[in-house]
């Protein structure tokens, strides 16, 4: 029919006219995302290109985008985009803030229940809450029982102060590595819940 437009074949260059749909949107911000993974892109780039992509409505928007990632034969790149180079974090804000949590509780007065709760709730959807939630639950196992065994000598008792200030100390440094989306392994840790 005259006049009515055809849908673009694979390898050809939709009209920058034609309205996107949601997948073509999608398509481009999986690229976006592989990109900043592989550091092409800064975070404010990636925060442009990414609200570009999203409110895009023709393919005119979405040309430019591809077209910096790509060159000139962005049209070319089909296909699903590349895997990152590197591991991306895949943990979330609330994630990393139940994983810190499971090291600031024990400063507070929840050596033991905080994070085993943690371990109990949260780390049944999150594998990294658990993985921390563990490590804090162990180490507040092991410092209970250096404490205990400290009291039965005089010089115990004079190094148990120093034992809690440096386990405060490895709380708080565990609490923001958590925080910042790493693991974090106490020294002298006996593990034995796993």
């Amino acid at each position: 029919m005259a006049g009515v437009p055809k849908t673009p074949g694979p390898g050809e260059v939709p009209p920058a006219h034609l309205r996107v749909t949601h997948q073509d949107r999608e398509h481009v911000v999986e690229h976006v995302k592989a990109a900043y993974a592989d550091g092409r892109f800064d975070k404010l780039e990636f925060d442009d290109r990414l609200e570009r992509a999203m409110t895009a409505r023709t393919h005119g928007d979405l040309m430019p985008i591809m077209t910096e990632l790509y060159g000139t034969h962005a049209v070319e790149r089909v296909g699903p985009p590349p895997a990152p180079a590197r591991p991306v974090h895949a943990t979330e804000s609330n994630e990393r803030l139940g994983a810190a949590l499971g090291h600031f509780l024990p400063l507070i007065g929840f050596p033991i229940v905080g994070p085993l709760i943690l371990m109990l709730t949260g780390g049944k959807t999150s594998p990294y809450i658990r993985s921390h939630a563990v490590e804090a639950l162990n180490f507040q196992l092991t410092m209970i029982g250096a404490s205990v065994l400290l009291t039965i000598t005089v010089i115990g008792m004079v190094l148990l102060p120093f034992l809690w200030i440096t386990a405060t100390i490895l709380g708080v440094v565990a609490g923001v590595k958590a925080l910042s989306g790493d693991h974090y392994s106490y020294p002298m840790t006996v593990r034995l819940v796993k």
